[in-house]
């Protein structure tokens, strides 16, 4: 499974952006996908995850409300709708493919990310 993150990009705090993770090489339609990010300096953050039919989600606490995930796997294809940002939600944006959405350590393929920078 190849994963290509995609619509990062410039934005003032109060815009928002949105994400997509396109897969190819296989469906990921049975797979668990998740969005991380890392901040310039910082450790890999987890973001948000969701089921392979996109009837579960679980989102870092800090970022519920503001961040929306889904899915649509007859494109191969996850979202993240990030709304509200702020500067500490620059960061490089990944994706990942897993087994188990609660446990980043499940998961086994990790796209190349998209930059997120939101000026103040």
């Amino acid at each position: 499974v190849q994963l290509q993150a995609s619509g990062g990009g410039l934005v003032q705090t109060g815009g928002s952006l949105r994400l997509s993770c396109a897969a190819s090489g296989r469906t990921v339609s049975s797979y668990a996908m998740g969005w991380f990010r890392r901040a310039p300096g910082k450790e890999r953050e987890f973001v948000v995850a969701i089921t392979w039919n996109g009837r579960i989600t679980y989102y870092a606490d800090s970022l519920k409300g503001r961040f929306t995930v889904s899915r649509d796997n007859a494109k191969n294809t996850v979202y993240l709708q990030m709304n509200s940002l702020k500067p500490e939600d620059t960061a490089v944006y990944f994706c990942a493919a897993g087994r188990n959405i609660y446990l980043p350590s499940t998961y086994d393929y990790w796209g190349q990310g998209t930059l997120v920078t939101v000026s103040s």
